[in-house]
């Protein structure tokens, strides 16, 4: 009976073992414009059914759980004496037993009647051991059918408590197929989420800078701008990432100051840039400038300074969105200086390979603190910005990679990502 019950258990576990995990796709998607999502899933439902697919596995890793101990608490039942289908088998064990005894007597009865039958010399005896002999047999025959009774009867027996341990078996086999089910499901479901989740080039979301001084004069103030515009064909919230930083020594920032405006006031830039004038919704061909003033203290040394300038987002189908990172380089000239004619800084090459990683945002931006112009962004060098032409120019030189430490940008990133989930 054991080794029975020990194959129907290693039958049922071989064809119900839960599925291999999958292994987790990349953490960054290769450069690439948003795919077409008219079939697709927004980030929110996919999010949601990753969600509804963990509390499926749960609850079905509960009922397996759960399943386990009624199989074992059936089994350990079934293999008591007191059970009625053990007692049963117990019962038709003893019957078939009696039967085995009554048989063979019978049959020694009739080996018996033989040989006195053969050991006759007289008609009389012959005629006496005859009717014995002829008793003998029909006793046999009686018992031989008593003997296959009984072993039906046994063999029924056996064959219902047999039963009984395949039903529990079967039983705990469907929860448990359907808890690894349910864990395919959910590894489904949380590899589609990482992958929308995934960060996407997108060439078309531009920030350029507006009158950005090539040389700004140590104890005065620059005002300046830049300019936001979505060349793609979708809608987007787009968050901007800017940073500005003298090439020195790094106690030397604090005589670099930047603010920017959002209509209403004007705000400090974090010196380790930051993510600044969320615009949400911006349409297809909009675009939003935002003021920005620069201001250097008196004492700031004479050194080479530079301008980051990126355009991050998210849509319903991608929280993480990037754009070309541009670089700026500007001089900066000790206090007194005559710069003489000043002309705008142009924004440097750098290849894509060498911009800092991200980390993917939850969420896209949640305030508008400027409004997209209804305007669409063509025309000079701004339209030229939106094309496939200016990828090469996405990201950091190799350069300023190292000055400024690939920390400091995927910090502010991280920082957005943790503000956008709350």
């Amino acid at each position: 009976m054991n080794l029975r019950r020990t194959l129907a258990t290693a039958a049922v576990a071989a064809v119900t073992a839960p599925a291999v995990l999958l292994s987790a796709g990349s953490a960054f998607a290769a450069p690439k414009a948003p795919a077409d999502t008219r079939q697709q899933p927004t980030f929110a439902e996919l999010k949601k059914a990753a969600a509804d697919a963990e509390k499926a596995y749960q609850d079905a890793a509960a009922a397996e759980k759960a399943g386990r101990a009624k199989v074992d608490a059936t089994m350990d039942a079934l293999d008591r004496d007191s059970h009625p289908l053990k007692a049963a088998v117990l019962a038709a064990d003893k019957a078939v037993k009696a039967a085995d005894a009554a048989k063979t007597a019978a049959d020694q009865a009739v080996e018996d009647a033989q040989n006195a039958l053969d050991a006759a010399t007289d008609e009389a005896g012959k005629a006496k051991a005859q009717e014995t002999l002829e008793a003998a047999r029909a006793e046999a025959t009686h018992a031989a059918d008593a003997k296959a009774h009984a072993d039906r009867a046994r063999t029924v027996a056996q064959d219902a408590l047999d039963d009984a341990r395949v039903a529990a078996l079967r039983e705990w086999g469907t929860v448990q197929k359907a808890a690894a089910d349910a864990r395919t499901a959910k590894e489904a479901a949380d590899k589609a989420l990482a992958a929308a989740a995934e960060c996407v080039r997108v060439p078309g979301l531009t920030v350029l800078a507006n009158h950005l001084p090539s040389k700004v004069v140590a104890g005065t103030t620059a005002d300046f701008s830049f300019t936001v515009a979505n060349a793609t064909d979708r809608t987007l919230d787009v968050d901007p990432l800017v940073l500005f930083r003298l090439l020195a020594k790094n106690q030397e920032q604090h005589f670099l100051k930047v603010q920017w405006s959002d209509g209403s006031g004007w705000q400090t830039l974090a010196t380790d840039g930051s993510h600044i004038a969320s615009v949400t919704a911006m349409k297809p061909g909009a675009h939003t400038d935002v003021k920005l003033r620069m201001t250097l203290g008196a004492k700031t040394p004479a050194t080479k300074a530079l301008a980051l300038f990126a355009g991050d987002a998210s849509d319903a189908y991608h929280p993480c969105l990037l754009g070309p990172m541009k670089r700026y380089d500007f001089a900066v000239l000790p206090a007194g200086s005559k710069p003489g004619t000043v002309g705008d800084a142009k924004p440097g090459k750098a290849a894509d390979r060498d911009r800092p990683a991200s980390k993917p945002a939850a969420a896209g931006p949640q305030n508008a603190h400027a409004e997209a112009a209804s305007a669409p962004a063509t025309g000079g060098s701004l339209a030229a910005t939106g094309t496939p032409a200016a990828v090469p120019q996405l990201g950091l030189a190799g350069g300023a990679a190292a000055l400024l430490g690939a920390g400091a940008v995927v910090g502010v990133r991280r920082h957005r990502g943790a503000g956008s989930a709350n």
